[in-house]
């Protein structure tokens, strides 16, 4: 049996936090959150990591990041570019940002034989997450049958401005019943969101169970996001040329809404911790201070 690999998705360059987020240390000795996120996935049983980049940041990269994980993991690195587009579709003139998480799954695929988990890399996730996707991977090698790590609402918003999340609808068997991409989501209290820049508000209960882009896959995802590229270009290319991005969570709603797979709901009930905004930093590296003098986490991660 293949052992999961973990796909980190690391090619977005923040733009609302005006820098390489992924980059910026919020541990003592040079620590960034993806450095924490992989040594739980080490501690959980993952050996492989795929870091999904951009060609323009691939040099700070591996030097900043990828060589000291580089002395614990089999690296590999994946490129997401905005020209990696079906046959007879072309990049829009003025675009400037890859096609979103779905793509960014494709672009890991030359890595990808078995059973993976997916994440950001700016998300910090907590270590039961990555023991119950790795436990869930190692039962469901193949087939349609996927999983997500659920985080309540209340855990993962942030207090300087709003994020985005898939809000999910879960069945009382465990199974996601449906997701939905809410984009500005605010904190309240209570938590809420906005369709129509700010003019109206929904409110959305604390305990809502929201997607941070965790998931549990095999290939045959990859087989289903390849099949509905196209679909999605058509729709972007006349609708939303600039922005339209090609998302996880839509892909597995429409897959879930037309009966072609099911997706386990692991819940989690860590703090999601991130780096949205660069006010969001002093919170995340006393979090990791924390959790360090608590004795989570060694205070040099990697010695």
């Amino acid at each position: 049996m293949k052992k999961p690999v973990l796909v980190i998705m690391a090619a977005g360059m923040g733009s609302r936090y005006g820098g390489l987020k992924q980059m910026d240390p919020v541990g003592g000795h040079g620590q960034v959150i993806l450095d924490y996120s992989i040594y739980d996935a080490r501690r959980a049983g993952f050996e492989t990591v795929v870091f999904v980049i951009k060609d323009e940041i691939e040099a700070d990269f591996k030097a900043r990041i990828g060589c000291r994980i580089e002395r614990h993991m089999d690296v590999h690195y994946a490129f997401q570019r905005m020209d990696a587009l079906p046959e007879g579709y072309s990049i829009p003139e003025g675009r400037a940002k890859p096609w979103g998480t779905a793509q960014a799954a494709l672009a890991a695929r030359p890595f990808l034989d078995g059973p993976f988990a997916i994440i950001n890399a700016d998300d910090y996730y907590g270590p039961a997450a990555f023991r119950v996707i790795y436990d869930y991977l190692l039962a469901h090698p193949d087939g349609e049958e996927y999983a997500m790590v659920a985080y309540r609402l209340e855990n993962t918003v942030t207090d300087y401005g709003h994020v985005a999340r898939g809000v999910c609808q879960v069945g009382a068997d465990g199974l996601l019943t449906g997701i939905v991409e809410r984009t500005r989501i605010e904190k309240g209290p209570p938590p809420r969101f906005t369709e129509d820049g700010g003019e109206t508000w929904t409110e959305l209960p604390g305990d809502t169970m929201v997607s941070m882009n965790f998931w549990g896959f095999n290939p045959s995802l990859l087989d289903r996001a390849e099949e509905r590229f196209p679909g999605f270009l058509d729709w972007a290319l006349a609708e939303n040329p600039m922005k339209g991005e090609y998302l996880l969570p839509t892909l597995v709603g429409q897959l879930i809404g037309e009966g072609k797979a099911t997706v386990r709901a692991l819940s989690s009930g860590d703090k999601w911790y991130g780096v949205t905004y660069q006010e969001d930093k002093p919170a995340v590296s006393a979090a990791i201070a924390r959790m360090t003098a608590e004795g989570r986490y060694p205070d040099n991660l990697w010695g």
